[in-house]
């Protein structure tokens, strides 16, 4: 089975199925919101996730590997636990249909941190596509382009510091942890970040919210798979495929989120103009380059 996923064929498969996932989570956070803050949403998924990962990882807190806690750490605050406020922070005022296009900064992130600060060796072309993706995205952040909406500006750039982190956390593992299990880093990361968010979770309101709120478990229900499928199970196939493929290669996935999460936006009556797209052409066109190595 292994060798079947850690083959051409495998390797694309794994990442189609991740962008479908994670292009999904942006509406299962728009509907954890309908009942708790955004605080409460990302607590609740990386609490749940820590439950699930711990359960079914339980066997590597016997063999902890010491040497690598530093880069564990680093990982899992980084690449799991930050990324989560940020995003449900930012569909407080964005639709998920542009959070989602926003996304899309990941692969070029990742070769930006990778260059600079792991030797990442890399052609002209992709410095190219760097520029572009960054022309596309401040072309998208002009939510009219006679005026700057100040506020959309700024949650945002809360997407596009949340994309970085992922971007560092990918290097990380590529650099660092390549020894290890895609489920044992997974195991680990999650277990510095689950547990206070699990103290800050129960040490507010939520428990009153589940007993009032008249939306409050079907905002649990989606927040629940958000936080099974969105941050388990998909870390622990991004992990592997990083492993096999490469940080740039396996954030890649971020080609088809957007289009996963305009598909849900458009479903969900949100407003996706001529304008996004455009954007999000422009971007990809820039991921397109950074990707490319012949």
């Amino acid at each position: 089975m292994i060798k079947r996923i850690d083959s051409p064929l495998g390797h694309w498969v794994l990442l189609l199925i991740l962008s479908l996932i994670w292009g999904s989570s942006f509406i299962l956070m728009k509907r954890g919101l309908d009942a708790f803050s955004f605080e409460q949403v990302a607590a609740l998924r990386l609490f749940m996730a820590f439950l699930f990962v711990a359960w079914i990882g339980r066997k590597f807190y016997r063999n902890i590997p010491t040497d690598k806690l530093w880069q564990l750490f680093l990982a899992g605050v980084i690449g799991n636990g930050i990324p989560p406020f940020l995003f449900t922070k930012a569909q407080t005022y964005l639709d998920s249909g542009i959070v989602g296009i926003l996304n899309v900064l990941v692969p070029l992130f990742t070769l930006f941190i990778g260059v600079i600060f792991y030797n990442l060796k890399v052609k002209l072309l992709n410095y190219i596509g760097i520029v572009i993706g960054i022309i596309g995205t401040i072309y998208l952040l002009l939510p009219d382009i006679q005026e700057l909406n100040e506020k959309a500006l700024l949650y945002s750039l809360m997407v596009v510091v949340a994309t970085a982190c992922y971007g560092w956390s990918a290097n990380i593992i590529k650099a660092h942890l390549q020894e290890l299990s895609a489920l044992q880093i997974t195991t680990i990361t999650f277990t510095f970040v689950g547990p206070w968010a699990g103290i800050y979770l129960f040490s507010g309101d939520f428990l009153e919210i589940m007993q009032t709120h008249p939306k409050a478990w079907s905002s649990f229900g989606y927040t629940a798979i958000l936080a099974i499928l969105g941050s388990a199970l998909s870390v622990i196939a991004f992990n592997k495929l990083i492993k096999m493929t490469g940080a740039i290669f396996a954030t890649s996935c971020t080609y088809i989120i957007p289009i996963v999460a305009i598909l849900w936006g458009v479903i969900d009556n949100e407003i996706i103009t001529a304008h996004h797209i455009s954007g999000f052409m422009i971007i990809i066109a820039g991921v397109y380059l950074v990707n490319k190595r012949n």
